[in-house]
């Protein structure tokens, strides 16, 4: 199929507690086949990686995993993807997974996609780039995130002039319709700490 855009997901190797978080995995994946937008992730077939990446095969659209060689075991390497890329070490990862993308989300999932999250929105922060960031805040799951980065504002570790550059949207349905909403807009949407726990 032809894919016009590709979105990184960013979400955990494991399912979670919470079954709304598979749930919103798969309404994401059917979302991105069905607008032909491309998925670009960690390349695993485990947790909530493997549910968005197999609903978008199984939907009839592109899947490309990135996966560091060391990982290949311990995550279970996704076979079928569309197109698959083995990097040396996660740093090669990370970059492979930014350069292919044309925007981010963050699904619920543990420190690796916490650290993920902060670092594209970080290298936003700092002018590096206005792709999309989009935040997936199913069942408030990133509610404690908002909530630190309002007391990192209140304790003065934010200046005046710093913005965070995301989205926060509480539905998975809600995923591919922002996502294509800042593309049209061709501008990065510039939210304080203190807007963001406003939002929520």
């Amino acid at each position: 199929m032809k894919v016009k855009r590709k979105l990184c997901v960013y979400c955990g190797s494991s399912p979670g507690q919470n079954p709304a978080h598979g749930r919103a995995a798969r309404l994401l994946g059917r979302a991105l086949a069905e607008a032909g937008i491309g998925l670009v992730y960690g390349g695993g077939s485990l947790g909530l990686m493997g549910e968005v990446a197999r609903t978008v095969l199984e939907a009839g659209g592109h899947v490309t995993g990135v996966i560091p060689e060391f990982l290949i075991r311990e995550e279970i390497m996704l076979e079928g993807v569309s197109e698959l890329i083995v990097t040396s070490n996660m740093h090669e990862r990370k970059m492979s997974m930014f350069e292919l993308s044309d925007g981010f989300c963050a699904l619920p999932g543990g420190i690796g996609t916490l650290e993920e999250l902060v670092e594209v929105a970080t290298w936003a922060q700092l002018g590096q780039h206005v792709k999309p960031i989009i935040v997936a805040n199913i069942d408030g799951y990133w509610d404690p995130l908002m909530e630190l980065i309002g007391h990192m504002r209140e304790e003065g570790f934010f200046r005046s002039s710093t913005e965070v550059r995301f989205d926060a949207v509480d539905k998975a349905e809600q995923i591919v319709p922002m996502f294509e909403k800042r593309l049209k807009l061709k501008r990065q949407p510039l939210w304080t700490p203190e807007q963001l726990a406003k939002r929520l």
